[in-house]
Formats: C-alpha cells, sequence, structure tokens
C-alpha cells in the first residue's frame, strides 16, 4: 500500500472544525512525570492548556465533552475579559492580549497592553515579561509569543485567530485556527511523516494535526504514563490507558503513550502482538491526505 498521498498541510484540513475543540497540551519546559495526574490543570510559557486526554481513534478528535482551564467565550462579559482579541479593539499603542490574571499558568483573561517599540511580526523571535501568561510581549498586535522558553522568556511570534469565536480563522490556510485561550494559527502537519520543526512533534487537534512542542523530555516512550498529548515522543500520542494491554507502567494511569501508525502495514504487531492499527477517523470522515493514520490500540 503506498504511503499517504501528501500528508501535508492542504486548505481544506486547515479549514475543519476550526477553534471548536480544546486541545490537550503539556507546559512547555515540562516532561511527564509518569504519575497519575490529578484533576486539575496548568500551563507554563505559551503552550495550549491542558486537559485529561480522552482522543479515541475513529472519533475525528471533535465529539465528545472535555473540560480544561481554557479561556470562555471573551464575548461573555465580566471584568475579566476587558477587549476582544479577534477584533483588537484596544486603544492607539495597545493591543488585546490573553494573560492570567491571578498570576498562575493557565490563561483565564483578557486586556490590553501596550504594543513594545519594534515589535515583532508573526515567525520572529520575541521575548515576554515575566512569564508566558502575563499577556506582555515583544509581538506586533494580532500575535503572541509561542512555545515560550521558561528559562530565557523567549519564543516566536505566532498569529492569533481573527474573525470571531465562533467563527475564528487564520490569514494562513496552511494554518489551522486552534486552542481556547489564547486561539492561535498553527502549521498542520502529517503524524506519520512528523514534518515538524527540530523539538516540536505532530498533535491532534480538532479534524487534523498541528505542530506543538515536544514536551515529553526524559519520558515518553512507548507504553509510557503521560498525562497531555505532547508528553509522549514524536510519532507518538497520549491515548487512556485502556488502549495497550495490561502489562505497560501505564496500566495504572489516566493515560499512555502509544504510536501513530500507517493502516495497512504491521508496526503496531512489532510493538506488541495484541494490537492493530486502527483508523484514527471514521469512513468518509479524514481530511484529504490523512486518509492512512491509524493509532496502534487494542482492537474492540
Amino acid at each position: 500500500m503506498p504511503k499517504p498521498a501528501s500528508c501535508l498541510p492542504l486548505a481544506l484540513a486547515a479549514l475543519v472544525a476550526c477553534g471548536h475543540e480544546d486541545s490537550t497540551f503539556a507546559p512547555q519546559g515540562e516532561s511527564s512525570s509518569g504519575e497519575e495526574p490529578s484533576s486539575s490543570s496548568s500551563v507554563a510559557g505559551t503552550t495550549m492548556a491542558p486537559e485529561e486526554p480522552e482522543p479515541e481513534p475513529g472519533s475525528d478528535s471533535s465529539g465528545g465533552e472535555t473540560t480544561s482551564n481554557f479561556l470562555s467565550n471573551p464575548d461573555a462579559g465580566g471584568d475579566s475579559y476587558q477587549c476582544d482579541p479577534y477584533t483588537q479593539n484596544c486603544p492607539p499603542g495597545q493591543k488585546c492580549m490573553y494573560w492570567a490574571n491571578d498570576g498562575g499558568s493557565s490563561w483565564n483573561a483578557t486586556r490590553c497592553t501596550d504594543i513594545a517599540p519594534d515589535a515583532g511580526d508573526v515567525g520572529e523571535p520575541c521575548t515576554v515579561e515575566g512569564s508566558g501568561t502575563s499577556g506582555i510581549d515583544t509581538c506586533v498586535v494580532g500575535a503572541m509569543c509561542w512555545n515560550v522558553d521558561p528559562d530565557t522568556n523567549e519564543g516566536t511570534c505566532a498569529e492569533m485567530c481573527t474573525g470571531s469565536e465562533t467563527e475564528p480563522f487564520c490569514s494562513d490556510p496552511g494554518m489551522i485556527c486552534s486552542g481556547r485561550g489564547p486561539y492561535l494559527c498553527l502549521p498542520t502537519c502529517c503524524p506519520i511523516e512528523q514534518d515538524c520543526p527540530e523539538g516540536q512533534a505532530c498533535y491532534p487537534v480538532q479534524d487534523t494535526f498541528f505542530c506543538a512542542p515536544d514536551a515529553s523530555g526524559d519520558a515518553g516512550a512507548f507504553g509510557d504514563s503521560c498525562e497531555f498529548i505532547n508528553v509522549c515522543n514524536a510519532g507518538l500520542m497520549c491515548l487512556g490507558s485502556s488502549s495497550l494491554p495490561p502489562g505497560y507502567p501505564c496500566e495504572a494511569a489516566a493515560g499512555c503513550c502509544t504510536a501513530m501508525c500507517e493502516l495497512g502495514h504491521d508496526e503496531c504487531n512489532l510493538l506488541d502482538p495484541a494490537l492493530e492499527c486502527v483508523a484514527w477517523y471514521e469512513p468518509g470522515r479524514a481530511p484529504p491526505g490523512y486518509e492512512f493514520v491509524g493509532v496502534c490500540v487494542l482492537p474492540e
């Protein structure tokens, strides 16, 4: 069976279900501890706020309810939401930014902050003041400092989604509007080819896959415990512990790192004879180029 025709960023893949599914990502600079996760979620730096992993193959990653510490609708009112990041309705010289108004590590509000002199454009280096959730950075209006190194407070300016929460979009059709506070435009990728920049890996979100920081550290191998999607090594992802047979280190944990696979190949059997490569998408629901994407799990 041939490899996927492209498994590359496609305009169609980047436009489906934008902005309506919670992302499940670990804090940048932290790694999987191998411990059973708690029910609370936190984020350090400018990566997506995490939640317990619940994606299932064949569900197209967009169905089912989830819980998270993501930012609520900025239009919902209340003192926490002082501006609209989609329309950038702050006074001249300022921009609307997501931030943590309690000094914590999860975005829970928006506010107007001063635009830095010589602010960096999308794709350029940036720095944050204090932490990645301070809402103060050196990026232009409509961008925020993303993938921040917690030791240096340095990252890269990423485009913030425009439009509205119900109809968010990105200026680049090769990007997907992802997250729920902050909503950012991030590149789609191929989970089989793992064609992300160094230090990142390809993870599922909404109806497609995009590049995000690899926070696996010294853990994240096949069968390791996981709490967030991006604490597994590149080519692996975090699914519920029932996805693997008993006997692995993750048996008593909330999640297990298991491998992405190409349908029709036997790489899952090489990892464990009990596993099969099961299609990630329901029949007819895969975006073009992703029809061959599967994940190694126990068959039902």
